[in-house]
């Protein structure tokens, strides 16, 4: 058995719950974009608008919980909840690579639920806080370090799509800093990001880790509107490519010290 550096654990728990508390604060201020989500399921307007402080005070809620008392139930509900969240987007009309942009939101929790155990024995292991010291076995650190692989990937590769894509709101963005060609920066940046995807997924490096997670955290703050929110919700993202770069020397180093434990 493999002891995990509590680090990760912590990394993915404050992560997943920035995801929804920033997501949760959107809700609270009635976003207008949701209501194009909600018409996905036949929701009007009016409905709309009267449902998203609610479902926006539920994301705070759960995403506080996580955060002083988390619990096996509450990350299997972030993560189907990050996903159908997400999956609005391209079913609402917008490009495929909003749900794959958002592989954080989902890919985060996701991957811790899969670090604390994904099966329980009884409802009442759903709902006991989960320990941050956790013992795993090597099957279970590579199927999670194999996840953040992927939810790194797809976060990457999605963003860059979107570049390449032209999408109207990073060319705002953009120009809104002072470049004079946003579609050739948007290019360029898809261009980037679609390379160092295909590098996370092929060969994980930890100095390139650190370099985009710096990328990562430093773009995401070029929103014109509610930036902070914007930033908060993105949390997914900056957790999972940092939970990686943690767990990716982890096999040695634990297989080192799990045995001067039992020595």
């Amino acid at each position: 058995m493999l002891l995990i550096n509590n680090k990760i654990h912590y990394t993915l728990r404050f992560a997943s719950a920035m995801c929804f508390i920033g997501h949760g604060a959107f809700g609270i201020i009635t976003k207008k974009i949701w209501l194009n989500y909600f018409a996905v399921f036949g929701i009007g307007s009016t409905m709309g608008y009267h449902l998203m402080p609610w479902l926006g005070a539920v994301d705070i809620l759960l995403g506080l919980s996580l955060l002083f008392y988390p619990t096996r139930a509450v990350v299997l509900w972030l993560v189907i909840w990050g996903a159908v969240t997400a999956l609005c987007r391209p079913l609402s009309g917008e490009p495929f690579a909003e749900f794959i942009e958002r592989a954080g939101n989902y890919g985060a929790p996701l991957t811790l639920l899969i670090l604390c155990g994904i099966g329980s024995k009884n409802i009442k292991g759903l709902f006991a806080r989960i320990n941050p010291d956790m013992l795993i076995n090597e099957k279970t650190l590579a199927v999670a370090t194999t996840c953040l692989r992927v939810v790194v990937f797809l976060l990457l590769a999605g963003h860059g799509w979107l570049n390449m894509g032209e999408k109207k709101g990073l060319l705002g963005q953009y120009a809104s800093i002072g470049f004079s060609n946003p579609v050739q920066v948007a290019h360029i940046a898809g261009i980037f990001e679609i390379a160092a995807a295909a590098m996370v997924l092929i060969k994980p490096l930890r100095p390139v880790l650190i370099a985009l997670l710096v990328w990562k955290i430093g773009t995401e703050l070029f929103y014109p509107h509610w930036e902070l929110f914007e930033w908060i919700e993105r949390g997914g993202s900056y957790g999972s490519i940092l939970a990686l770069w943690f767990i990716l020397p982890k096999t040695s180093l634990q297989k080192h010290n799990t045995h001067s434990l039992t020595t």
